[in-house]
């Protein structure tokens, strides 16, 4: 409790400095109210933010424009309580209120990825996936909603720690509309950006209208590859007893030492041997992490009758990506990194949707269905996972390497350890939901309904050695590794040796796998959700309601396919068909070994809130709610620790993780509707928390677990305050204090500690911003003119990136300054922006799972203009 005391002080003493969304003064006719009105969907009514009692925060069209917020990074840093883990455009994953556990990362971003435990929605369809969030581009958005806490009993599994709405902009019967928005921006130390965007509402008749948006968006690289070279000498195969990994955690388990160690020590390390380095010399570039958005928005609405209308939208996206958005701390330059193979990423998708709304009597009905396919194409360097895989010199050094003995030098030659990966995932998820609202205007008034999802992602890793092809096997004359097939696919091979995993099965290629491919992972996974909602609410008189929430849930999860090894291919000669796992009979249903053929669950979860109303200002609450995240099924279930002090077995089911959330909040608008300040304070119980492990030790797939019970204690918040007699002077912030701590330890490996804080949770999180308007007493172009500037601050404290201690590094808290200066018009605006003014280099992610360090940090100081022009 020592951090949320000294949290909470914090607040008293500097309410001034806290920070949250920008609002600007209402011109409503007849509105005598300073500040804007928000209109959220929090409960799946369309309500006043300020007369609901969710704690809900909302970036409105001005304020994404104010903060040109174009893509999940840049409205990441406005919202406070809200991280992320993962490095990049398309591969990251959200974090509510410090509830997380693990670093994303490629082979936990598809099949073996937990799902998320914050739901994501674009307008009425959810789109989180397991490992990471689509990164839809913020095209004619009407606003941004972010739903802090458990929202389980409307939005299902995946809103555990809260929900992110991006809402868009609907066509417009009332008139014809268009507009074209442009910016050009230099960053510095790296490339110039561009971007440009354009909408079109055309309405046909009194009826019907079709709303269209295009955009392209180039953001220039500002980290580079710089020339390095790396051999086997790095490899975890020698790291003795004792020594202490890069993030301070030693190495105090037999098991997790090297194999080679011993050798190593009995004699003059690797003088018999034959290293050959990588050399990057030929990938190495300046600002190589350029990044391209493309797209467009399709949507039509037509008004069957005064009660009934129909809206169908379709959207498609590419973002391409060069080069990595993480950098080596440990480099003497900033923004540096060293990659050993061409690192890219295409990530594409298409949506279409559709929401038919009428009434049935005195009930509003609505019908809402998606569906979305997903491809991403993607290839990873993966020299990085030398520093762990105490098992690579087998494959890319001779065998006399590999099986030196502990008391002579090891004698052969080792290959370039530059190794790669080459990914491919395909998801295709349709979603349909009913539901049903009795008048807002009644006494008792309810939403209540029906869900369905059904989601299958299939996934095709290649982990390619190029230096396997030329070591040498046992005989000294054999090179390189025979032809590797499936585990699944039977019709391969004529004749398998005793103890084969083979077996019938799902794979997307028959084989042999490409020259040079290792390991291939080879996958299906299908999530099923079904579910039944609703909530009450009761008014028992003008000041005080109690609202009453439930959802029944059943959830299945599947896993089809096989992790192939090559292991015992070079000795043999044929594919041995013997290592690796094979998924398909391991889950199968009536397994011999007693398996579960599916992670499934279901169950109810509920929430009870009761607010009072003393006055049309001031709202209080009160909140309990429950959420769930799925389960999922472990492809390496069943692998043991070898270490004889421990019984660890990598559970093949992963139970779902439960949390218990209370919150006290409040809403008011004082002094005559000039300052706006809401809040809450909160306490998270978690049970079961999930969690992702990397152990060589255990096993060299990446592994999930119920790691840990654990609970968070905190205080949210946000502010806007219109000065009065400084006419035009808006001043808004919003802050976030959070105190997690790992409460009980279940995973028995020593991997996790009691008391130690849970990852991405930085103890306090802020941003403050003062908007000034005025204006110019000059015509330009048949208009008066309007004048701004607007300066911004965004500090946050330290985090860490995972609770697993050989897998987390602690990232350092920062502070970046921004701001805006521009003149609008009546049909125009131009301003110059500029972010991270004193070019910190701010790590908002970082990585720690193969024992190297690697920091996502903000982009270097920008500086750019942006303008728009409105039809």
């Amino acid at each position: 409790m020592t951090h949320l005391k000294k949290s909470v002080s914090i607040v008293a003493i500097s309410l001034a400095l806290a920070p949250a969304a920008f609002a600007q003064e209402s011109d409503e006719d007849g509105d005598e109210r300073r500040l804007k009105s928000v209109t959220v969907t929090a409960t799946k009514r369309s309500e006043d933010a300020q007369s609901i009692p969710v704690a809900v925060t909302a970036l409105g069209e001005q304020d994404l424009e104010a903060f040109g917020v174009k893509n999940f990074t840049d409205y990441l840093v406005q919202l406070p309580g809200v991280t992320a883990g993962g490095s990049g455009p398309g591969q990251a994953t959200i974090y509510i209120r410090g509830l997380a556990s693990t670093t994303p990362n490629l082979t936990t971003a598809g099949v073996a990825g937990l799902a998320p435990n914050v739901s994501f929605y674009l307008d009425e369809q959810p789109l989180a996936q397991p490992g990471r969030n689509l990164d839809v581009y913020t095209a004619d958005l009407q606003r941004i909603e972010v739903l802090s806490g458990p929202q389980g009993t409307l939005f299902g599994s995946s809103s555990q720690a809260g929900t992110v709405r991006l809402i868009t902009n609907k066509p417009d019967l009332n008139g014809f509309s268009a507009y074209q928005k442009a910016s050009t921006s230099f960053t510095d130390g790296g490339e110039m950006s561009n971007s440009v965007e354009a909408m079109l509402n055309v309405p046909f008749n009194d009826r019907f209208a079709l709303r269209g948006v295009v955009y392209t968006d180039k953001q220039g690289g500002y980290i580079d590859n710089v020339h390095g070279t790396i051999d086997i000498e790095s490899s975890a195969i020698f790291r003795a007893l004792g020594s202490v990994r890069d993030n301070g955690v030693p190495i105090t388990v037999a098991n997790r030492a090297g194999k080679l160690a011993p050798a190593m020590a009995a004699s003059n390390g690797l003088d018999g041997m034959t290293i050959l380095e990588s050399d990057n010399a030929g990938l190495v570039e300046d600002n190589f992490n350029d990044t391209i958005y493309s797209g467009f928005r399709l949507s039509g609405v037509y008004e069957i009758d005064e009660n009934g209308k129909l809206l169908v939208s379709h959207s498609r996206q590419r973002l391409d990506s060069e080069g990595v958005f993480f950098t080596d701390p440990k480099l003497d330059e900033d923004y540096s990194i060293q990659r050993h193979s061409d690192d890219n990423f295409e990530d594409s998708f298409q949506n279409t949707s559709w929401t038919f709304d009428t009434r049935l009597g005195q009930l509003e009905a609505l019908y809402t269905g998606a569906f979305t396919e997903r491809t991403t194409d993607q290839i990873v360097d993966y020299t990085d996972y030398l520093f762990v895989g105490k098992y690579l010199p087998y494959y890319i050094c001779d065998h006399s390497v590999y099986y030196a003995s502990d008391t002579a030098a090891p004698t052969g030659t080792c290959q370039p350890p530059n190794l790669f990966v080459k990914s491919l995932t395909e998801t295709k998820v349709q979603t349909h939901e009913m539901r049903f609202n009795t008048p807002a205007t009644n006494q008792y008034r309810a939403t209540f309904g029906a869900f369905f999802s059904d989601l299958e992602l299939t996934e095709l890793n290649d982990f390619t050695y190029p230096g396997s092809v030329r070591t040498l096997a046992e005989n000294g004359t054999d090179v390189g590794f025979v032809d590797n097939y499936p585990l699944t696919n039977t019709t391969a091979l004529t004749s398998v040796p005793n103890g084969s995993k083979q077996g019938p099965g799902y794979y997307s290629h028959a084989g042999p796998f490409p020259t040079g491919v290792i390991f291939r992972n080879d996958v299906r996974r299908t999530d099923k959700q079904l579910g039944m909602f609703g909530e009450a609410t009761f008014d028992f008189s003008d000041q005080f309601a109690v609202t009453l929430g439930a959802r029944w849930y059943n959830i299945e999860v599947d896993l089809e396919g096989s992790a192939n090894s090559s292991w015992g291919n070079r000795k043999n000669r044929t594919d041995q068909q013997g290592d690796g796992t094979n998924i398909s009979t391991k889950f199968a249903s009536g397994n011999t070994a007693g398996t579960p053929d599916k992670a499934t669950k279901d169950g109810m979860i509920f929430k009870l809130s009761g607010s009072w109303t003393p006055q049309d200002d001031l709202l209080f609450f009160a909140t309990y709610s429950e959420g769930f995240r799925q389960g999922l099924l472990n492809r390496p279930g069943g692998a043991s620790s070898r270490d004889d002090s421990s019984d660890f077995v990598v559970p093949y089911l992963i139970l779902s993780d439960e949390v218990k959330n209370f919150d006290l909040g409040w809403k008011t608008e004082l002094n005559d509707n000039s300052l706006r300040f809401n809040g809450s304070i909160f306490f998270v119980q978690i049970e079961g928390l999930q969690t992702t492990i990397f152990d060589p030790s255990i096993s060299n797939l990446f592994f999930s677990d119920n790691a840990a019970d654990a609970e968070i204690q905190g205080v949210e918040g946000d502010f806007t305050w219109a000065p009065e007699g400084v006419e035009g002077l808006i001043l808004s912030g919003a802050f976030s204090f959070l105190n997690t701590e790992i409460t009980n330890v279940i995973t028995p490996t020593g991997d996790v500690k009691k008391g130690e804080p849970l990852a991405f949770a930085p103890s306090y999180q802020m941003n403050f911003q003062a908007r000034y308007e005025w204006e110019i007493e000059q015509e330009f172009a048949g208009s008066y003119l309007t004048a701004h500037f607007m300066p911004q601050l965004i500090m946050s404290d330290s985090s860490f990136s995972d609770i697993i201690e050989i897998n987390k590094i602690e990232s350092d808290g920062y502070v970046m300054i921004g701001g805006t200066l521009g003149v609008s018009a009546d049909n125009w605006s131009a301003e110059i922006f500029a972010t991270n003014l004193g070019n910190e280099n701010a790590f908002i992610s970082n990585n720690f799972v193969f024992d190297r360090e690697r920091a996502t940090p903000a982009r270097p100081r920008t500086i750019g203009v942006r303008m728009s022009y409105d039809f």
